[in-house]
């Protein structure tokens, strides 16, 4: 936790935290970091050092129920996790932000968007599906089926097999190992159907602020290879399709997206 020196008490956890604030720069655009589901903050090391060299006030922050924000002891639900991200905002005093979200931090992302996209700036979606995108009856079913088969899966063995799945580098797959092992799988298992909650077909609905997405090429997770292009095509986005890397795009090929998000964001 001594990286997540913040922490803000609400229903049923403490949410850990950190700000880059410098006092000397207190008037620096902010960017909240939201990581994906059964990670936590240390997936975005390398991108939240390359934004602070740009200029950029950082937050980074362990989503309820994941890293140092345990135990947490409430039903997880999207209208939680949204909550818990703009009290955040709201106790920093962060004003208009921007919101940077991998797969389920992505899906939130968008949510918070949704609900209030007067609130942000622009939006940065990683390796995440469209949650307003349509769905195929396939798909649909898939959505439906993830968790049973998550179910089947022995506890000792799912975090391997987690981390296997969503990343192609010996170095991404350990260091996403480690944190999958952090959480029981009961635990993983809500955080995965809160997950699926987010997806809500919505046609018409277009994207209201500057977005950018990008996944690794390898990312077989969902339907996620169909549904980003799929948005950027409706709503004109641009879509970064990163060589070598799977669904942990930020650990397999962290360089290049620190890069791409800093021409983004610190324009």
């Amino acid at each position: 936790m001594r990286s997540l020196p913040g922490h803000l008490t609400l229903g049923g956890c403490s949410l850990r935290y950190s700000d880059s604030l410098d006092a000397a720069d207190a008037d620096a655009d902010a960017v909240v970091l939201l990581h994906g589901a059964g990670a936590d903050h240390t997936m975005f090391r390398r991108q939240a050092d390359a934004l602070r060299l740009a200029g950029l006030r950082v937050v980074l922050v362990d989503l309820r129920g994941h890293g140092a924000s345990r135990p947490n002891s409430t039903d997880l639900s999207p209208e939680l996790l949204a909550s818990d991200v703009e009290r955040l905002i709201a106790h920093l005093g962060l004003g208009r932000v921007s919101l940077l979200g991998h797969s389920l931090g992505g899906n939130l992302a968008q949510e918070l968007v949704r609900r209030s996209p007067e609130r942000f700036r622009s939006l940065v979606v990683l390796d995440s599906t469209w949650n307003a995108g349509p769905l195929s009856f396939l798909e649909r079913a898939g959505v439906r089926a993830a968790a049973p088969i998550l179910q089947l899966i022995p506890a000792r063995s799912l975090p391997k097999l987690m981390a296997d799945a969503s990343a192609v580098t010996a170095t991404a797959r350990a260091e996403l190992t480690r944190t999958f092992s952090a959480m029981s799988k009961r635990e993983f298992l809500a955080v995965w159907r809160a997950t699926t909650q987010f997806v809500r077909p919505t046609p018409g609905y277009r994207t209201p602020v500057p977005t950018l997405l990008v996944r690794g090429a390898s990312d077989t997770t969902g339907n996620i290879s169909r549904a980003m292009p799929a948005w950027a095509a409706a709503d004109g986005l641009t879509e970064l399709v990163v060589a070598g890397a799977g669904h942990v795009v930020t650990l397999d090929a962290p360089d290049e997206v620190s890069a791409a998000l800093v021409e983004f964001l610190g324009s």
